[in-house]
């Protein structure tokens, strides 16, 4: 089902102030340079003259822009160039180029080497600050970004942590698969990456009444899994008050009261149910919004389970209708939400309820190895490893 509601991502941005490192041998140039940047309150200022020590000064004090000559003595000014550049934790910020000549070649190489300004020095000082202001923020931007994007997949990460533990919490709700006796489960659960609202279960009411249930809550995310979780311990629990549960009618109109989506921060659900009686070898059933169950004989095709009455929390009086239907032996029937038809293919078309039905009336396999090669299937279909929506798909066997 579609996501009904996004959550929004906030966060604090780290505050950076400018801070610009000379690389200089002249002490003049030094000098200079701290009176011209002086009057300029947000602007820290720190001096190498040394160009042997540019390099860990730089990574030692994280400058926002490195001012640095082209002419010293030991090293290179652009072999400077070049060892900022490869240094991992250097390599982004801002360099401008100081050089006692305009010269057309030198700018060239010191572009292609990665500088990212040059000046003839030393240019008036409005100019230089404005130049120091500019490339700064720049940089100052690239890290908040960096932050950002951080910080982003830190919440992502927990949000998956989260997701992950209410998926966990949903398996361990659902029941063992029944392997003897008169009716036999089997069932596979796969939440989506981002855990959609399907629960499903089964219990004996009493010991001639079975019921069987699935249901899907709109959206995806832990609010959608927390209420499809308290729909389905009601129905586990047979706890709606004045309710007969082995009425598919009664369970619907009981459900319908307690779980108005007014109250339940504008989610519905769908809800498909149904009881069997093993004396009487019938079944009782009624769905709101919910796609049909699939009932296979050996005589016939398949019968679409399905009484078409309104989904569960939209309107607090609501008129709900059920079926009934023979169940001859070694039938089984099929109850899933629409996560297992609603696959697209990667040329844009979607997998049909029809061809859902098709491949259900072949069974490849037996009872829990047939849904598992189904998923497989779908799978391969959509070229993903999990699909968009939760696949939960029960089989029930009646012998």
């Amino acid at each position: 089902m579609p996501t009904i509601a996004n959550h929004p991502f906030s966060l604090s941005l780290t505050e950076y102030q400018i801070r610009v490192l000379l690389v200089d041998d002249q002490a003049m140039v030094g000098e200079t340079v701290r009176r011209m940047l002086a009057p300029e309150a947000d602007i820290i200022f720190q001096y190498c003259q040394d160009p042997t020590r540019a390099v860990p000064t730089a990574v030692e004090w994280s400058p926002t822009v490195i001012l640095q000559d082209l002419v010293m003595p030991e090293v290179d000014g652009l072999d400077l160039v070049r060892f900022f550049r490869a240094h991992p934790k250097l390599r982004d910020i801002p360099l401008i180029v100081l050089s006692s000549k305009e010269e057309a070649v030198t700018k060239a190489e010191a572009f292609a080497l990665g500088a990212n300004d040059y000046l003839v020095k030393l240019p008036d000082r409005i100019e230089l600050v404005a130049r120091l202001r500019y490339h700064s923020q720049g940089y100052i931007n690239l890290l908040q970004r960096n932050e950002a994007y951080q910080a982003l997949l830190a919440s992502q990460q927990k949000l998956a942590n989260e997701v992950a533990r209410a998926a966990e919490y949903v398996i361990s709700l659902l029941p063992t698969p029944i392997s003897g006796g008169e009716v036999t489960t089997a069932w596979r659960y796969v939440p989506s990456a981002t855990l959609g609202g399907d629960s499903f279960g089964y219990h004996w009411i009493d010991e001639d009444h079975f019921a069987f249930y699935l249901l899907d809550v709109c959206g995806h995310g832990v609010g959608s899994a927390l209420l499809s979780v308290s729909a389905l311990n009601v129905l586990r629990a047979q706890s709606l008050p004045n309710v007969d549960f082995r009425e598919p009618v009664a369970v619907l109109g009981g459900m319908n009261a307690s779980f108005q989506m007014g109250k339940h921060n504008d989610l519905y659900f769908t809800l498909w149910y149904g009881v069997y009686n093993r004396q009487t070898r019938r079944l009782r059933h009624a769905s709101a919004g919910h796609p049909p169950a699939l009932l296979f004989t050996d005589s016939q095709a398949a019968t679409q389970l399905l009484s078409r009455n309104f989904f569960i929390g939209g309107f607090p009086q609501v008129d709900y209708e059920a079926a009934e239907i023979d169940v001859p032996a070694n039938s089984r029937l099929y109850l899933f939400s629409d996560g297992v038809y609603e696959v697209d293919r990667p040329d844009g078309t979607m997998w049909s309820f029809e061809e859902l039905q098709d491949y259900l009336s072949h069974p490849v396999a037996e009872s829990g190895a047939e849904i598992e090669a189904l998923y497989k299937t779908l799978q391969e279909m959509h070229s993903v490893d999990v699909l968009e929506d939760d696949f939960s798909l029960l089989r029930v066997d009646f012998r």
